[in-house]
């Protein structure tokens, strides 16, 4: 097959760029080009800023394909804008959303495609659900090609997954384990959450390229291994070698507290527990069987992040702030221990 990726090296679309390399796809990415040099040599770059629609036009001429996907769309102008480009160029499109889109509160913890779309927390979720809405709309009116994709929470070698970290990422957090310091876990880290590696989401995802009965459906692709949040960072730590000392902070307490948007990403989706239901993607893509628990998957992630330096970022300010909200919460806790 024909394919362009708008985007294709990030978390998600670097292994599913890579799996159809080597499945011998002709695959195209349209993108910047400032992350392609560790590309398979048989993908080919468009080189232009997608936002610059005439820019990407010429770049595109007169090509077509048979499945184009938008990994880095957050917005409906933005899908406007591909409407424009590629009605007449595909054969079938992909859209990546977020399994963040879901009811919140949530309703039930099993989640699955039929899951109500809501999120008064998390503007990035309410921008998602507007995206979907724009693009199931043109499917229903005009018959646009449209497949929905929901990713949870996603990860590769180049980021340990977590639940609280700052705005540089999670090596603060890392490090604050392996110094022995406490590690904030939101709520009492017995709630429950997914972990998918990105190799696992590819097979999903690439099996749907193409695919007949994925024209006018949504499909979430997570793993199918469940684990509480203490278990995410006891399993970190036990990777580490070192103890973990967890401190539990409630997510409201933190959202309040904090300039980092935790009313979002915590109370808008990783606080709540969700296991995560595949029927509908295992129906339509059989060979779908995610084999990377997260204990293998973060060993390989910690591994690679320890012998590449440039991905342990800094964060002193985020440092002291987890410092100065277990002090905080030290201090009143003694205090109303004293007035008992």
């Amino acid at each position: 097959m024909k394919i362009l990726f708008i985007g294709g090296t990030g978390t998600i679309s670097s292994a599913i760029t890579k799996l159809l390399a080597e499945r011998g796809e002709e695959l195209y990415l349209l993108n910047r080009g400032n992350r392609n040099a560790d590309l398979p040599d048989a993908v080919k770059t468009l080189t232009a800023d997608i936002n610059d629609e005439a820019a990407a036009a010429e770049v595109l001429g007169d090509m077509t394909f048979d499945c184009v996907c938008d990994f880095i769309g957050f917005v409906p102008a933005q899908l406007e804008r591909d409407h424009r480009l590629f009605k007449d160029r595909t054969r079938q499109f992909m859209y990546i959303s977020s399994a963040s889109a879901y009811h919140k509160p949530v309703r039930s913890y099993i989640i699955n495609e039929g899951t109500a779309l809501a999120n008064p927390y998390w503007e990035y979720s309410r921008n998602k659900i507007a995206c979907e809405d724009y693009l199931m709309k043109l499917y229903r009116e005009q018959g646009f090609p449209v497949t929905i994709i929901r990713p949870s929470h996603t990860y590769d070698e180049r980021s340990v997954p977590l639940g609280v970290h700052g705005d540089k990422g999670s090596w603060q957090v890392v490090k604050r384990m392996m110094l022995g310091k406490p590690v904030i876990i939101h709520g009492d880290g017995s709630s429950l959450w997914t972990m998918t590696h990105n190799s696992d989401f590819a097979q999903g995802f690439c099996g749907l390229i193409g695919n007949p009965h994925a024209i006018g459906e949504a499909f979430q692709i997570t793993c199918d291994e469940t684990l509480t949040w203490d278990q995410i960072y006891g399993t970190i730590a036990d990777v580490l070698g070192v103890k973990l000392n967890a401190y539990h902070v409630s997510s409201e307490f933190l959202a309040a507290v904090s300039d980092y948007d935790y009313t979002g990403s915590l109370i808008g989706d990783k606080a709540c527990s969700v296991v995560f239901d595949n029927s509908k993607l295992k129906k339509a893509v059989p060979e779908f069987s995610p084999k990377v628990h997260f204990e293998q998957g973060v060993r390989q992630t910690i591994e690679y992040v320890l012998a590449h330096p440039e991905l342990q970022t800094e964060d002193p300010e985020f440092d002291r702030w987890c410092d100065k909200v277990i002090e905080t919460l030290e201090k009143a806790k003694q205090e109303i221990l004293s007035n008992l």
